[in-house]
């Protein structure tokens, strides 16, 4: 049975250069592994989120040359992300967290990376209230709270060995890393961290291609993926398989002049305002294998050509 890689864009915004160098290394490493490529719309923050976007990345996909073997929207899963957590919930492993951004930002140390990391002042408290019912200190009750709260997902404390196929071997424990970290937020909007897991569990992705930028999100997500798996083992209506973990490869991103990296919250120029002012697909994959430095000379390149380029640095 081939693999099985994803792209997936979120629909906040049109694709940018930053996606389209993403894809080149999703589709280069469909072509080196034989692999069936999934497009998942992860539209998990809906604050966000707009249909025209969606729309917009399967025209941008398809005017590029890009195809795929399968199609998913992350919302249409929201019902069973909510079984997923009442499952977590049962186990004692999900407990309301009302620190604000400015507590978690005063009240806990900050990795290097400018990171808080979580000391788990709200389930130590909740654990507290829960043992005047009697609650054995390995579960909680159900995390309802009348204060404005995230979810926070308990995660083990142990390291996390790792590998990267461009960028070696890693061990790293999120439990230091960042501590418990939210699976819904303030807002009642499933985390990325939690629907990418779920997602990949149940599509059965078995490669991970993604830009580096990410790459520190890497052991939490096994972390947390093994945590799914296991604790919904025995469950046939959730029907989620045995943990198989991902191969995975993080590649580098295109920064823009300041050395910041594109995004649609930085109002990146998106690929269709290219196409509105002429430029082919061939121009703008030149353009985008020469500033990924894949090229010498900014040259018109088919997509074929594109994806073959790129495998071969794979």
């Amino acid at each position: 049975m081939p693999g099985i890689i994803r792209f997936a864009p979120s629909p906040t915004g049109f694709l940018h250069e930053g996606h389209l160098l993403s894809a080149l290394y999703v589709y280069a490493a469909a072509k080196k592994w034989d692999l069936k490529i999934h497009l998942r719309i992860e539209d998990h923050d809906q604050g966000r989120a707009r249909k025209e976007y969606i729309e917009g990345i399967r025209e941008d996909l398809a005017w590029f040359g890009f195809k795929y073997d399968s199609e998913s929207i992350q919302s249409s899963h929201f019902d069973f992300f909510q079984k997923v957590l009442d499952k977590l919930t049962a186990n004692g492993l999900v407990y309301p967290c009302t620190c604000s951004r400015k507590q978690l930002q005063s009240e806990n140390p900050v990795s290097e990376t400018g990171e808080v990391i979580y000391q788990g002042k709200c389930y130590n408290e909740f654990r507290i209230r829960n043992s005047d019912f009697g609650v054995k200190n390995s579960k909680v009750r159900t995390p309802n709270s009348e204060l404005p709260h995230s979810l926070r997902v308990v995660i083990p404390d142990k390291v996390i060995n790792w590998h990267d196929e461009r960028l070696g071997d890693f061990a790293e424990n999120p439990k230091k890393q960042c501590g418990d970290f939210p699976i819904r937020d303030r807002e009642g909007f499933w985390t990325y961290q939690f629907a990418v897991c779920i997602d990949d569990l149940t599509e059965g992705i078995t490669h991970i291609v993604r830009g580096e930028d990410i790459r520190n999100s890497t052991a939490r997500q096994i972390a947390l993926s093994q945590l799914i798996a296991d604790t919904c083992q025995g469950d046939q209506a959730l029907a989620i398989p045995p943990y198989m973990r991902a191969l995975y490869l993080h590649h580098p991103l295109i920064v823009d002049s300041g050395g910041k990296k594109l995004s649609k919250r930085e109002h990146a120029y998106s690929l269709r305002q290219d196409k509105d002012r002429g430029k082919t697909p061939q121009e703008l994959l030149g353009q985008i294998l020469y500033k990924a430095g894949f090229l010498s000379n900014n040259t018109p390149t088919t997509l074929e050509q594109a994806i073959a380029t790129v495998a071969e640095r794979l």
